[in-house]
């Protein structure tokens, strides 16, 4: 039974129609979001979204199975408690407004692509190893922000307050410069003075001073450290991760492989052994009928 069990885990056609059912269980919360075509087909996007629950049940009753009397090694792989967390939380007693979180861990299952396709697992395991240094990375860069955030408030509060006016406001700018959206509007304000460029009389100009100088390299600076220099570290950093994911795929495969090319010369051997024990038994015989027949010739 267990055999049978771990050969349907394995199959491809097993991992195939899991991976559609997957696709399906998307679509079908992507369909709740139209109230028509819910109002219109609730009782059958109910029975398959239970029907896509019980496949995905029996996918892990499945995979448990496998395991023959030590089902809990299941658990062994963190993709696979990914699985069960997202299925079990289905059967959990959601109601009233609780039932919008039921919808949410629905969508979740939309992330069992990544158990189904290798690939992603790779892209994903890249993006966990990368976290630790994209945190580094990130304490670089809130560092930076601080530091042009306050001499920003410094710098440019008096003409610009709706940008500048306080620390919070000033990183929340610096933010918006980062991202390239309409950061020039920014520097053109601290440049010409909010009386020449920006402000209106919405956004009264109270202390016009323009700064052409140093707002331009204060701004030009940033967007080149800030985004430039930044953005190439956290690729860096993310393809190091994704070497290091690649090589630890290529390793397991490797193993895998080295596992089944030990079983598969174990099984020659002992099949060359069973002969060889055959051809002796036959040598054996022989020997033992020849003696025989001497001694009733003798």
């Amino acid at each position: 039974m267990q055999k049978q069990l771990r050969n349907i885990a394995e199959a491809s056609w097993f991992v195939n129609s899991v991976t559609v059912v997957i696709v399906i269980a998307g679509v079908l919360v992507g369909l709740e979001t139209y109230p028509g075509v819910v109002e219109r087909h609730h009782s059958t996007l109910a029975i398959l979204d239970q029907l896509v629950l019980w496949i995905f049940v029996l996918e892990i009753v499945v995979k448990m199975g496998a395991e023959g009397k030590k089902p809990w090694r299941y658990f062994g792989d963190a993709w696979n408690i990914f699985d069960f967390i997202i299925v079990a939380a289905a059967f959990l007693p959601f109601a009233g407004n609780a039932v919008t979180v039921l919808r949410l861990l629905r969508l979740l299952r939309v992330l069992k692509l990544v158990r189904a396709l290798p690939k992603l697992q790779v892209l994903v395991g890249a993006l966990l190893k990368s976290i630790p240094s994209m945190g580094y990375v990130s304490v670089l860069l809130l560092l930076l922000f601080y530091i042009y955030a306050v001499a920003a408030v410094f710098l440019f509060a008096g003409n610009d307050p709706v940008h500048f006016e306080n620390l919070q406001m000033s990183m929340l700018s610096l933010f918006r410069v980062v991202t390239l959206e309409d950061w020039t509007d920014i520097m053109y304000i601290n440049m010409y003075g909010c009386d020449a460029y920006g402000y209106d009389a919405s956004m009264p100009c109270t202390s016009p001073e323009a700064n052409p100088v140093m707002a331009a390299l204060f701004f030009v600076s940033f967007v080149l450290v800030g985004t430039m220099v930044f953005l190439n570290l956290f690729i860096g950093v993310i393809m190091n991760g994704m070497d290091e994911a690649h090589a630890e795929a290529e390793a397991e495969e490797r193993a895998a492989a080295a596992r089944e090319g030990h079983a598969s010369s174990s099984l020659d051997d002992l099949k060359t052994l069973e002969e060889e024990l055959g051809d002796v038994q036959k040598a054996i015989g022989a020997l033992h009928r020849r003696m025989q027949r001497e001694g009733e010739s003798s």
